[in-house]
C-alpha cells in the first residue's frame, strides 16, 4: 500500500535529496534514514535521467514516504523553464513510479505568477502583491483537477505557495483556506519575516492555521529573521521539518541541518511530553 504523507505524525523530519543520478540519489535517501528522516524530498529537477524506471529505482531503494517535487531549480541552484505541461507530467511520473505524492506549486499551470502577482487585490493576502498565488478561476479550476488525477492513483498532493512577502496571522490562514478549495491533502506556505515582530507574527499564524486548517500545514517565514520558524513552527504544529543531510551547491543553505534537527525535535518531545 503506497505510504501518506498527510498521516505521518508531526512534525515529520523531510530529508531533502537534490542529486544528479540515481545512485546518488538512492546513497543520499539511505543517509537521510540513519539521520532521522521520516519521509524524503526528492528534487526530480535536478536529476540528470527522469524516465520512469529511473525514478521507480530511486523511490523504490526506501520504505520511506516520497515527495516528488520540480521547483525548475537545477543541481547547481540556477532556474530552468521546464514548460508547465512537462513539469507536471515529470510529477505524475513520478507518482505513477511509487512515490507518495507530489509537491504542487501554487503558480502551477501559470507560470508567470512564479515571480509576480497577476491577479485580483481583493483577498486579504494580495495586498502586498504575492509571487505563486493564482485567484484565476480557470486556472485554479486546472489545478484542482490535476490534484484530482493524482488521488485516483491514490498519491497525495501537497500544495506549496512561496508569497515572498510577510504575512500575518490573519493573512495566512485566509490564504491557507483559499488554497484548500483545490482539494490538497497538505498544504505549505513560506513567507517572509524581516525582524523579530514579524517573526512573532509567524509563530502565531502557525498556531492559528493549527486551529483553522482541517489539513496538515507546514509554515514557516524565509528573510532576515524567518530561520527559527523552520525548527519552531514544527513544533507548533507544523506537518513537516525540511532539513539537509549534507549541504552541497544548490541547496538552501538556510534548511536545518538533518540530524541536529532529529536531535532537537526528539529533546523538546521528551521536555513537553
Amino acid at each position: 500500500m503506497r505510504p501518506k504523507i498527510s498521516t505521518l505524525s508531526s512534525p515529520v523530519l523531510a530529508g531533502v535529496v537534490r542529486e544528479k543520478t540515481a545512485g546518488a540519489a538512492r546513497a543520499e535517501i539511505r543517509n537521510c534514514l540513519y539521520h532521522g528522516a521520516g519521509m524524503i524530498d526528492l528534487h526530480l529537477s535536478c536529476l540528470e535521467t527522469r524516465d520512469g524506471e529511473t525514478l521507480k529505482s530511486i523511490i523504490s531503494s526506501t520504505s520511506l514516504p516520497v515527495l516528488a517535487l520540480h521547483y525548475n531549480s537545477s543541481f547547481e541552484g540556477k532556474r530552468t523553464e521546464d514548460p508547465e505541461e512537462e513539469r507536471t507530467e515529470l510529477l505524475f511520473r513520478a507518482v505513477l513510479s511509487g512515490a507518495a505524492g507530489l509537491d504542487m506549486q501554487g503558480y502551477t499551470f501559470d507560470a508567470k505568477s512564479r515571480t509576480a502577482f497577476f491577479g485580483e487585490d481583493r483577498y486579504s493576502f494580495t495586498k502586498d502583491q504575492p509571487k505563486e498565488v493564482v485567484t484565476d478561476p480557470a486556472v485554479i479550476e486546472r489545478q484542482a483537477e490535476f490534484i484530482e488525477r493524482v488521488h485516483r492513483e491514490g498519491a497525495e498532493v501537497l500544495l506549496s505557495c512561496h508569497p515572498g512577502v510577510f504575512l500575518d496571522r490573519h493573512q495566512v490562514v485566509d490564504l491557507a483556506l483559499f488554497l484548500l478549495k483545490r482539494n490538497p491533502d497538505v498544504i505549505k506556505i513560506v513567507s517572509i519575516a524581516n525582524d523579530e515582530e514579524e517573526l512573532a507574527e509567524t509563530f502565531a499564524g502557525m498556531i492559528a492555521l493549527k486551529k483553522e486548517l482541517p489539513v496538515p500545514v507546514s509554515f514557516h517565514a524565509a528573510g532576515k529573521a524567518g530561520a527559527l520558524s523552520r525548527i519552531v513552527n514544527p513544533m507548533l504544529g507544523g506537518h513537516i521539518l525540511f532539513a539537509v543531510d549534507r549541504y552541497k551547491e544548490g541547496h538552501t543553505l538556510a534548511q536545518p541541518e538533518l540530524a541536529t534537527a532529529h536531535e532537537v525535535v526528539d529533546g523538546i518531545r521528551k521536555i513537553i511530553e
